[in-house]
């Protein structure tokens, strides 16, 4: 996939938005060599394993001018700057326990001139604030990033003010049962945005 296909599921891109789309894989392709953020397999599939992956969160919820979103263990940067691009007038804070990838994201954000994002090498648990949306992918099971991140919410129980959004895979029967009792879910399919065969069996999760 290139960005001409990425871009046609997203019509109502600015010029400026994607121009910083298209730096994305030359800048990845240039840190990975030298720190190994993304597999070197993966990065041939790089705008739709990780940008297009990344922008089904904002295919399932639209996030607002002036709301604050943690994307949790953002690895090299996703979901995180894939939708700090999408949503300009949004606050993102990155945060990945490893300093390296930290590295990485600071460096790709400020190349492509995102002023709407900070991250840190932090763990969950040193956060003080309070967010709006907390996002992720694929690093833990349901119930372990609700215990974890549950308590960085501004409003629980409201699906319309925001919550957990998170990008998973395969059957997660047994992850939605193990989930606290006061937790509302939903599960959406990533396949009816987007046609590409990877995206079947992937879904956005929501907690709230």
């Amino acid at each position: 996939m290139d960005t001409k296909s990425l871009f046609q599921y997203f019509p109502e891109l600015s010029d400026k938005q994607k121009e910083q789309y298209n730096q994305l894989k030359d800048l990845y392709l240039d840190w990975n060599s030298k720190i190994n953020v993304i597999s070197r397999k993966d990065m041939e599939h790089f705008y739709e394993h990780h940008v297009l992956h990344s922008l089904a969160i904002a295919k399932y919820y639209r996030l607002l001018p002036g709301m604050k979103v943690m994307d949790l263990g953002t690895g090299g940067g996703f979901p995180g700057i894939p939708l700090a691009i999408m949503f300009p007038q949004t606050e993102f804070y990155l945060i990945d326990g490893t300093g390296k990838k930290i590295k990485v994201v600071n460096a790709v954000k400020d190349a492509i001139g995102l002023e709407n994002v900070v991250a840190e090498q932090k763990r969950a648990e040193e956060v003080k604030d309070k967010f709006d949306v907390i996002t992720g992918r694929a690093v833990m099971t349901l119930p372990e990033i609700a215990n974890l991140a549950g308590n960085k919410l501004r409003i629980r129980g409201d699906e319309q003010a925001g919550g957990i959004i998170y990008l998973k895979g395969g059957d997660l029967t047994e992850e939605f049962k193990a989930l606290s009792r006061y937790w509302r879910h939903k599960k959406a399919i990533i396949s009816k945005w987007f046609k590409e065969e990877y995206f079947i069996e992937k879904y956005v999760i929501h907690l709230y």
